[in-house]
C-alpha cells in the first residue's frame, strides 16, 4: 500500500454507540471492502487511546466516491496487539479507521497450534487464512456450483485436518474425488506437510473386488428395515413377503447368493414364491455389494482408520451406493453410546439426502441423516455435507448446520435460502458469492473468529475428479 494510499485511509473516521457496532465514513477514493479486517483507534478528547479490531459487514460509495458503511466490533486489542479480548468492547464518540495488517489478523486466532491453514484472505492475499480445527464438532454445510473449486477446496479442508487433528473420518465419494489421498501431488519434493500427511492410516475402499480392500457389505448384519429397503418392501402392503424377509437369514441368507432364490423356491411357500420372484427381477443377487465372506465396511471402520474413503461411483446398480450409505450410517448410530469422534463427510450430499427420492432406500438413508443432524452431535458424529444447491438438500438438515463454507452462487434463489438459513452472515458478504471465481470461498459459523472471504490454498493429494477438456484438432 502506498504512503498517499494510507495517508487517505486514516482519514477515515467511525463512531460506536453501544461498543459492538460501529458506523463510519471513509475519505473520497479510500477502499473498504465488506469482510475486511479494521484497526478502530480511539481519538476521544480527554480518553486514553484504545486500539479495537473491527470488521466492516455493509459499504455504500456516495456521487463523490467516499464511502461510508458499518461493522461489528470483534474485540478490544491489547497494549502490545498480540491478544483480543472480545468480552470487552468499548462504545466511541471518534475513532480513526484503517485496513488490520497481518500481524493483527493473526490475533484472531490466538493459538495458531489449533488452527487449518487453508489459503489466504482474499483483500490481502499475503496474509494467511484458518480454520479453527475443534470447532469441526459441529455439522458443516459446503456448497458452489460446478466449477466453483468445491470439491478441491473441500479437499484442502480435509487434508489440512488429517495432518492437524486425530479426528478420523468417513468419506462418501460419489464421483473417486478423494481416492487419490494417500497420493502426494505431483510438484517437486515433498514437504513437511505432505509427509505428515503419508504417514497417515487412510484406507480406500473400492468395488471392484481385486482392490486391495473392496467395498462390501454383510446383508445379515443389516436391520430389518434396511432389508426390507432393499427388496422394497412395506411391512403392511407386502405383510407376507415381508414376514418371509424376517426369516431369511434362518433359511438361505445371503451369504451365497446363488442359493437365495433357489432356497426360497424349495421353502415352497406363497411368500416365499413371491419374494423369490421379487429378487430375481430387482437382481438383488447380481450386486457385487454383497460381502460374501469378505471384510464388510462396518468391520473397516471400527478399526478406526485416520480417513476412510468410500469409492461410490463404480457400482453397476445405483441402489448400491445406497445400501452402503445406510449400512454405514445405521451401525454409526447403532454405537452411538460409544461416544467415539467421526467426521461424516458426504460429497454430492443431494444423492443421499434430496428432499424429492422416494424410492424406499432413498428415504431410510435420508432418514439416518436426519436424525444424525438432530441428535448426533452430542454423540460425536459429524456431518460435513457437500452440495451444488442448498435447495437440493433436505432443509431439516442445513437447518442443523452451523458452519458454512459458501464457493461461486449465482442463484439468487440459492442465495436467498442460505441468508435464511444462516443469518449471521452479513448480508453484503453473502452476495459477494456471486462475484467469486473459481477457488475463492466464504466461510463463517463457528469454524472462523469472524466471517472470512478465502482464496484456497493448493491441495497436498492428488485430486480424482479434475475436469475433463475439450479435446482440440491439430492445426
Amino acid at each position: 500500500m502506498s504512503e498517499v494510499e494510507s495517508a487517505t485511509l486514516e482519514k477515515a473516521a467511525a463512531v460506536s454507540i453501544d461498543g459492538r457496532h460501529f458506523q463510519f465514513v471513509g475519505a473520497t477514493g479510500s477502499r473498504f471492502e465488506p469482510g475486511s479486517l479494521v484497526v478502530l483507534r480511539t481519538t476521544d478528547e480527554g480518553e486514553a487511546e484504545t486500539d479495537q479490531l473491527g470488521q466492516v459487514e455493509e459499504v455504500s460509495v456516495t456521487i463523490g466516491g467516499a464511502p461510508h458503511g458499518s461493522g461489528r466490533i470483534l474485540g478490544l486489542l491489547n497494549g502490545d496487539g498480540h491478544h483480543l479480548d472480545g468480552r470487552r468492547p468499548v462504545a466511541f464518540g471518534s475513532a480513526t479507521l484503517q485496513p488490520a495488517d497481518a500481524r493483527t489478523t493473526e490475533v484472531l486466532y490466538g493459538d495458531t497450534t489449533g488452527s487449518l491453514p487453508i489459503g489466504s484472505f482474499l483483500a490481502s492475499q499475503h496474509i494467511p487464512a484458518r480454520l479453527i480445527a475443534t470447532r469441526f464438532n459441529r455439522h458443516t454445510f459446503w456448497c458452489g456450483q460446478s466449477g466453483s473449486g468445491k470439491t478441491y477446496a473441500l479437499g484442502v479442508a480435509l487434508e489440512q485436518l488429517l495432518i492437524h487433528t486425530a479426528l478420523p473420518m468417513v468419506i462418501f465419494d460419489p464421483n473417486a474425488d478423494f481416492v487419490h489421498m494417500r497420493q502426494a501431488h505431483p510438484s517437486g519434493a515433498a514437504t513437511e506437510a505432505q509427509k505428515a500427511l503419508a504417514s497417515r492410516d487412510i484406507r480406500i475402499l473400492r468395488p471392484s473386488a481385486s482392490s486391495p480392500d473392496p467395498l462390501r457389505v454383510r446383508f445379515l448384519d443389516l436391520s430389518l428395515r434396511a432389508k426390507a429397503a432393499v427388496f422394497r418392501l412395506d411391512p403392511l402392503e407386502d405383510r407376507a413377503e415381508h414376514n418371509e424377509l424376517m426369516h431369511i437369514e434362518d433359511t438361505v441368507g445371503l451369504i451365497d447368493p446363488t442359493r437365495v432364490i433357489p432356497g426360497l423356491v424349495e421353502r415352497g411357500t406363497p411368500a416365499a414364491r413371491e419374494l423369490a420372484a421379487r429378487t430375481e427381477n430387482l437382481r438383488v443377487t447380481d450386486w457385487s455389494v454383497w460381502a460374501q465372506g469378505l471384510t464388510a465396511v462396518t468391520d473397516i471402520l471400527d478399526t478406526r482408520p485416520d480417513a476412510t474413503v468410500l469409492d461410490l461411483g463404480g457400482f453397476a446398480f445405483p441402489e448400491e451406493s445406497l445400501v452402503v450409505a445406510l449400512a454405514v450410517l445405521d451401525d454409526l448410530w447403532d454405537k452411538r453410546e460409544q461416544r467415539r469422534p467421526l467426521l461424516i463427510v458426504i460429497d454430492e450430499a443431494h444423492n443421499f439426502c434430496s428432499p424429492d427420492q422416494t424410492s424406499p432406500l432413498h428415504v431410510a438413508v435420508r432418514e439416518r441423516i436426519v436424525q444424525i443432524a438432530a441428535e448426533g452431535r452430542k454423540f460425536g458424529l459429524w456431518l460435513l455435507l457437500s452440495t451444488q444447491r442448498p435447495s437440493r438438500v433436505h432443509p431439516s438438515i442445513i437447518s442443523q448446520c452451523d458452519n458454512l463454507a459458501l464457493m461461486k452462487m449465482t442463484s439468487p434463489v440459492d442465495l436467498d435460502e442460505l441468508a435464511t438459513i444462516f443469518g449471521f452472515v452479513p448480508p453484503a458478504m453473502l452476495a459477494r458469492a456471486s462475484r467469486f471465481t473459481q477457488g475463492e470461498a466464504l466461510f463463517a459459523g463457528g469454524f472462523v473468529p469472524a466471517p472470512t472471504m478465502v482464496r484456497m490454498g493448493p491441495r497436498l493429494t492428488r485430486e480424482g475428479g479434475a475436469d475433463v477438456g475439450v479435446p482440440l484438432r491439430p492445426e
